[in-house]
């Protein structure tokens, strides 16, 4: 059964990995449209409606990782990226109001401290790396900022 759970873990991977580019693409076409990254990604193919130039600067960016980098650390790095992602997410339905469809109070709060609790309890690297990454996007945000409301 071995080369069958294999299997199957592999194609498991292959389609969680394919969620998440397609994922990130269109969060890097939000970023584009709001100017947090150049203009560009934010274009949407006339005739398919995708945002083509996002999911392929994700797709490259992917094949480059995977080509150089550990995949172990890049699995970790992005698990705790993917729950950061999941944690403000619950954070931003904390905020809603009731006539906007917030969930009952309980549902985001334990949703932000199960992402949370997950993110610690990933490899002290991918934490570290992970956080560090965000900290440097955070940086260059409030540095830019400014400039951006001038």
């Amino acid at each position: 059964m071995v080369p069958v759970v294999r299997a199957g873990a592999a194609l498991a991977a292959l389609g969680s990995l394919l969620a998440l580019v397609l994922g990130v693409s269109r969060t890097t076409l939000a970023m584009a449209r709001d100017g947090h990254l150049p203009r560009t990604l934010a274009a949407i193919h006339p005739r398919h409606r995708v945002p083509h130039h996002a999911e392929i600067a994700v797709g490259v960016t992917v094949a480059l990782l995977a080509s150089a980098v550990d995949l172990r650390g890049a699995i970790g790095f992005s698990s705790f990226a993917v729950l950061v992602y999941y944690a403000v997410a619950n954070a931003s339905a904390w905020t809603l109001r009731v006539d906007e469809g917030r969930p009952p109070r309980a549902v985001p709060v334990v949703g932000l401290l199960g992402c949370l609790l997950l993110a610690a309890t990933l490899p002290t690297a991918s934490v570290l790396s992970g956080a560090a990454v965000l900290a440097l996007g955070a940086a260059v945000w409030v540095i830019r900022r400014p400039h951006r409301e001038a």
